[in-house]
């Protein structure tokens, strides 16, 4: 039990060839691979904190300062998601070609600028531009998932992916927490006034983003190793290698099994020339150009990632920005930070529920003769529940009105949002495996996807109703869940002459 313990501080073992760990030290921050894992995560948390930073005040507060209508409220909402949307496409050949880090640290220097100007917005125009703006911080949800695929060996990738994105994700329950905190805070400690205290909050934010983007900078390392070739003099080294020592010698290296650790394929503990050969090719980025990117991005396997993701992490966009709306228009009663930290739980159980879902698809893929079918069937079972539990959110619709308890609707939320955020989990998992030479592609055209699901589900809840129809929008969009889930299912996880490369 300790040892397997130990593996959350202790520097973790290496894959020989790629230098990629084969554990997680979650607890070590001064460990490289810990560092490394912990900016990914934090950096990612407060930029979807600051990415976030108007809804929780935006339904009363900003509303009534600005003389917002509902409509306009809606508006921002979805072009908060459209800079996001353009960057994340982008982003993803960016990293392959300069760095995730560089690539991280400088979008979040960008965002520090918006961020920072918008204190002056004054309208509802003010307020569309300056949430375009700041949507360039949702882009780095892609160097986030790139940066930790570089530095985790396969068989903990998923589950680093998983955490960081997860723990990431929960910025957007840390915003609905913090910043009516913060807002109540200045309103009834410091005697501002409703219109100055909303400005002055989101100094809070940015002080955050600066801090993280600068240690990020000057901290930590691009990639685990310094170049590819280094990695493919080692892949060379091992296929030399004859005598019984140097196998022993790699078969130290395996990981401890466990959630955290994973476990080894038998080529691996062997140190076969086969496993040497595909442990340098996964571990190699490839430099884009436009005719491979294109061939990566319209292959089947990419467009079952975006397809998913786009219903999973698109709903829970979505929903994240009008929870609060949602809770105070069928609770009247609920003041803004009651309303605020109820939905604030939807954001914080991306700690458990986003990890979950990357833990079980490599449970899954360790225990199960490394099929990714399986973690692909997760991804699939997690999009079906998820637009199931969205319909009944939608054909229940509690509220005082109908007799309808709080906690009927807080349960059903809860539910959903475990199998939203547990899908975008399982969808990282797999993606490593896809296309291991153009991962930034992949991942960058997913968190894309994405995002686009983000934009149309957003503009479901404009449409219907004024911005107000949010029972029949959340039917509506738990059937394409389910719809769009089913139609993809038959795609097979992984290309077939890449599937055909992995054995000796």
């Amino acid at each position: 039990m300790g040892r397997a313990l130990s593996v959350l501080w202790r520097a973790p073992d290496l894959n020989p060839i790629t230098g990629k760990a084969r554990s997680i030290p979650v607890l070590n921050p001064v460990d490289p691979y810990g560092r490394v894992f912990t900016f990914s995560w934090l950096g990612f948390m407060l930029s979807f904190w600051a990415w976030y930073a108007f809804p929780p005040l935006l339904t009363k507060t900003i509303k009534a300062d600005l003389h917002l209508s509902a409509a306009d409220v809606a508006n921002s909402n979805i072009v908060s998601l459209c800079a996001t949307l353009l960057l994340r496409f982008a982003v993803g050949p960016v990293c392959d070609r300069y760095g995730a880090r560089i690539t991280f640290a400088s979008l979040m220097l960008l965002g520090c600028v918006p961020i920072g100007l918008a204190p002056l917005v004054r309208d509802a125009a003010g307020l569309c531009a300056a949430r375009f703006f700041i949507g360039v911080l949702g882009a780095t949800f892609v160097p986030c998932q790139v940066w930790c695929t570089a530095f985790f060996d396969s068989n903990v990738v998923g589950t680093a992916n998983a955490l960081a994105g997860g723990w990431g994700n929960a910025g957007g329950g840390v915003t609905y927490f913090i910043m009516p905190a913060v807002f109540d805070s200045l309103v009834s400690r410091q005697g501002m006034s409703d219109s100055t205290a909303w400005r002055v909050t989101l100094v809070v934010p940015l002080a955050c983003l600066l801090t993280c983007a600068l240690g990020m900078l000057f901290l930590c390392p691009d990639k685990p190793l310094d170049d590819d070739d280094d990695r493919k003099g080692r892949a060379q080294s091992i296929e030399t290698r004859s005598s019984e020592a140097d196998a022993d010698e790699l078969r130290g290296a395996a990981a401890v099994p466990g959630t955290i650790t994973g476990s080894t394929t038998p080529d691996e503990e062997k140190g076969t020339p086969a496993e040497s050969r595909r442990a340098a090719k996964d571990g190699t980025v490839a430099k884009p150009k436009w005719r491979a990117t294109l061939s990566v991005v319209f292959c089947p396997q990419s467009l079952f990632h975006v397809a998913t993701y786009a219903c999973s992490f698109g709903a829970e966009l979505a929903i994240n920005s009008i929870l609060a709306s949602y809770l105070q228009a069928n609770f009247p009663t609920l003041s803004q930070t009651r309303a605020g930290n109820l939905a604030a739980v939807f954001g914080f159980l991306n700690f458990v529920a986003r990890p979950l879902g990357g833990a079980v698809a490599d449970v899954l893929y360790n225990s199960f003769g490394h099929s990714l079918w399986l973690k692909k069937a997760w991804i699939i079972c997690c999009g079906l529940v998820a637009g199931t539990l969205l319909i009944v959110i939608g054909r229940v619709d509690p509220s005082e009105q109908s007799g309808g308890g709080l906690g009927t609707m807080m349960a059903l939320i809860v539910l959903t949002a475990m199998f939203l955020e547990a899908g975008n989990g399982a969808n990282f998992a797999l993606i490593p495996h896809v296309h291991p030479a153009a991962n930034g592609v992949v991942s960058g055209i997913t968190g894309g996807g994405g995002n686009l699901g983000g934009v149309l589900f957003s503009i479901i809840f404009r449409l219907l109703g004024d911005g107000k129809g949010y029972g029949k929008a959340f039917w509506i969009i738990g059937a394409s869940h389910v719809g769009l889930n089913l139609a993809v299912s038959c795609i097979a996880p992984e290309p077939a002459r890449q599937a055909g490369s992995q054995g000796p």
